[in-house]
């Protein structure tokens, strides 16, 4: 069993940052991530605009120039890709990690689909992008449901569903329009989301105004079947055609996975507990970086913040060397 001073859960932004920000202090950690680098940012929209500027999504010290101020998808696969390559980070890419556990010796074993692993620290930075919050109709299990959105193609001359009222919601429609898919979209609140991005919320409205979306607010879908979308309005039950739905109903931390570790969960929030000086969890030796330590607000911690916590890490621990 191979033996590391800390092994980071999770390449995206934070935990390459994490990985830079402890090589600064003398730790080489090793990243196991059971896609590629920056998975979650692969899986977004082909055409993806990210809210934050370039400079906001920086790691490492590394500069991300881009000609426009606001990188689009490639651009930052591009990027993190350049950082991994001049910090030359450890990364063990494909590789699930499915178990954490302490030894009587007092050192984690890492259990991963490739092999086990020994360290003194671990830091879970596995984000929420893989576990969308699911609706609990009839119907949402059948192919036709989806809970993410690549583009819109695939869609031309389609009646599509869109659920929910914020950024990738807004986002899918407007690209499936663009396909000349026809789209509705279902939304329990009774007003546009704050978060919407403003640059693209006059665009939307003004297909709403003029028919080519269908906005439904105070309204929520109470089965899905084979051709057919059932929403409810409060009064009535509503049956309308449907080919393809994309319940963008939002994500949520792997809550299972940390509670094996021992981490434990506030149940109103979903956040795990830990120190927001150091980042370290009730557990001693596990730390979090990243938008895990959010919870179920998924909003509340970016790249943009969440890039620094490698570095509350890599101070603590280095402090603990001296």
């Amino acid at each position: 069993m191979k033996k590391e001073t800390a092994i980071i859960i999770g390449g995206g932004p934070c935990g390459l940052s994490a990985a830079v920000e402890l090589q600064a202090v003398g730790i080489n950690a090793l990243i196991i991530e059971k896609g590629n680098i920056v998975n979650a940012i692969y899986n977004y929209p082909t055409h993806q605009t990210f809210f934050s500027s370039s400079e906001k999504l920086e790691i490492g010290n590394v500069p991300f120039i881009t000609e426009n101020r606001k990188p689009v998808r490639n651009q930052a696969l591009a990027y993190y890709r350049e950082v991994v390559k001049r910090k030359n980070l450890r990364i063990h890419s494909f590789e699930l990690v499915t178990h954490v556990h302490k030894n009587n010796q007092g050192q984690f074993v890492v259990t991963t689909s490739k092999g086990e692993y020994e360290a003194e620290h671990v830091i879970v930075a596995t984000g929420y992008y893989d576990s969308p919050n699911y609706m609990s109709v009839p119907g949402e299990n059948l192919p036709k449901v989806h809970h993410y959105f690549k583009e819109g193609h695939p869609y031309f001359n389609q009646d599509v569903v869109v659920i929910g009222g914020k950024n990738s919601s807004v986002d899918a429609a407007l690209e499936l329009v663009k396909a000349d898919a026809r789209v509705t979209v279902i939304y329990r609140g009774s007003e546009y989301s704050k978060s919407v991005k403003p640059w693209i919320l006059p665009e939307f409205e003004a297909l709403v105004r003029n028919g080519t979306i269908e906005m439904i607010f105070d309204a929520v879908v109470t089965r899905i079947d084979e051709h057919t979308v059932t929403y409810s309005n409060g009064k009535e039950e509503i049956t309308i055609p449907n080919d393809f739905v994309f319940a963008m109903t939002g994500y949520h931390p792997d809550h299972s996975f940390l509670e094996k570790m021992g981490i434990e969960i506030d149940f109103e929030s979903g956040r795990p507990l830990f120190d927001p000086d150091t980042m370290e969890t009730n557990v001693q030796g596990i730390f979090i970086a990243g938008v895990i330590a959010a919870g179920n607000n998924a909003n509340e911690i970016f790249i943009e913040n969440g890039r620094f916590h490698g570095r509350q890490i890599a101070e603590y621990l280095a402090s603990r060397q001296t």
